[in-house]
């Protein structure tokens, strides 16, 4: 299939997206987003989809890993928006501790990961950042498996490197 008629069948199921992304965020605004993010990965992964199956099945697993994604990304942030004039964020972690004792903790927690072998930190650290497996042993060019064994061994290590702050 080529490019253009890929594209041509991806703004065909735009409709097709719409009402499930509506569905999933109760939002117009929310939901262009999640349809834009959709057509992006959708395009990113086009050697991926396999002529004559179901496009819009492809699609809505898209959308739906997207938005399972994005919602424990958001779950996870614990940031809360101060609506006064002036709006600042506040990170509501840090409200809790003694902003000198967590500064040393994350320093110590940085250390660590730095300190660990390139075959795990470079892939931990992909993974801290948002990479998801696949893209990660894309970028690596090793298999899945070995992504997510080495970030396994990475967390098992900083777990016991960092065992006194717990």
């Amino acid at each position: 299939m080529s490019t253009l008629e890929f594209n041509a069948l991806l703004v065909s199921n735009r409709t097709f997206l719409k009402g499930f992304a509506l569905g999933f965020t109760r939002d117009s605004q929310d939901a262009e987003d999640l349809i834009q993010d959709t057509m992006v990965k959708a395009l990113r992964y086009k050697n991926n989809f396999k002529e004559g199956t179901n496009i819009k099945g492809w699609l809505y697993t898209i959308m739906r890993n997207i938005f399972i994604n994005n919602y424990k990304r958001k779950k996870f942030q614990n940031t809360i928006l101060d609506t006064t004039e002036n709006q600042y964020y506040l990170n509501s972690g840090s409200m809790h501790f003694d902003t000198v004792t967590s500064r040393i903790n994350e320093k110590d927690i940085h250390g660590a990961i730095d300190e660990l072998k390139p075959e795990f930190r470079v892939p931990f650290k992909m993974f801290l950042d948002g990479f998801h497996y696949d893209e990660i042993a894309g970028e690596l060019d090793i298999p899945m498996g070995t992504v997510k064994s080495r970030i396994f061994h990475a967390r098992r290590k900083l777990s016991a490197e960092l065992a006194a702050f717990r």
